[in-house]
């Protein structure tokens, strides 16, 4: 790794690594797929969203509750990307 940003985005993936696979899965693919493109305060949002527990992100991903406000445009983008991609 040469670059902070590469040592962030690796320390990302390091958390994006949760106790459920589905979670491990949505969280990776919108890191690798959509996070380097991403304007910055929703990249300060991911970051946000990993710092919640598990049973929290997934409620929030699942549709069952609403996330805080910050993080709701974030969560429909994952929405949005799960739709589109298979979580096997």
């Amino acid at each position: 790794m040469t670059g902070g940003e590469d040592r962030s985005v690796s320390a990302l993936r390091w958390r994006c690594r949760r106790g459920m696979r589905e979670l491990d899965v949505l969280l990776g693919h919108w890191l690798n797929d959509c996070y380097p493109d991403a304007e910055q305060a929703l990249q300060q949002a991911f970051s946000d969203l990993l710092e919640c527990e598990d049973d929290m992100i997934w409620d929030w991903l699942m549709g069952r509750s609403a996330p805080p406000d910050h993080l709701q445009a974030l969560v429909a983008k994952i929405q949005g990307l799960s739709e589109t991609r298979s979580l096997g």
